[in-house]
């Protein structure tokens, strides 16, 4: 494994940066340091086989990444710790049936739309929604320059929504009729 060699200098040229950076974005030095030992270990565990194209990116999106979900956690925990309301009225803050089923049928409609779609097409909008990927990723698996991921991207997202549009206008019409 000569890669995961590697992770450990790149961390340590980067690790002043990467706390004075994760410490922007949490207010808090002590817990920088904490969320840059955390990404240190997912790091290096990335190193395991293969090269990294952009380590130093990928390293600093692990650091962006911890923040943020950390920073979203400490606001959660202050409004329901300061809200004026109950708790068992958060936990009662479940969609309603009606909702549930609503977003299934919803679900179903663009898995349609998705399996209507050309295989790049398809493979396209898969990789960029549901396995995060970024369209120069995309552009090297799929063998295509990254203009035309986009456009596969853009094209297959645009028939999902022009699909879920078609299908939630005579639902919208019968309630206005009936309602």
């Amino acid at each position: 494994m000569p890669y995961r060699n590697q992770a450990l200098p790149i961390f340590l040229e980067h690790q002043s940066r990467l706390v004075a950076y994760a410490a922007r974005i949490l207010g808090c030095r002590q817990r920088a340091e904490d969320v840059v030992q955390d990404a240190y270990l997912r790091f290096s565990q990335a190193f395991g086989g293969e090269p990294l194209n952009q380590p130093i990116n990928y390293l600093y999106r692990i650091v962006r990444n911890l923040a943020v979900d950390i920073s979203r956690h400490n606001t959660l925990e202050r409004e329901l710790m300061t809200a004026d309301r109950p708790v068992e009225e958060f936990e009662q803050a479940q969609p309603t049936p009606e909702d549930a089923a609503l977003h299934r049928d919803e679900l179903r409609i663009v898995m349609e739309a998705l399996s209507e779609l050309p295989l790049r097409t398809r493979k396209a909008v898969e990789m960029h929604r549901f396995d995060g990927k970024k369209l120069h990723e995309i552009a090297s698996a799929l063998d295509i320059s990254v203009g035309l991921a986009h456009g596969l991207v853009f094209d297959g997202i645009d028939h999902c929504r022009q699909r879920l549009q078609a299908q939630r206008s005579p639902r919208a019409f019968a309630v206005r009729k009936n309602g």
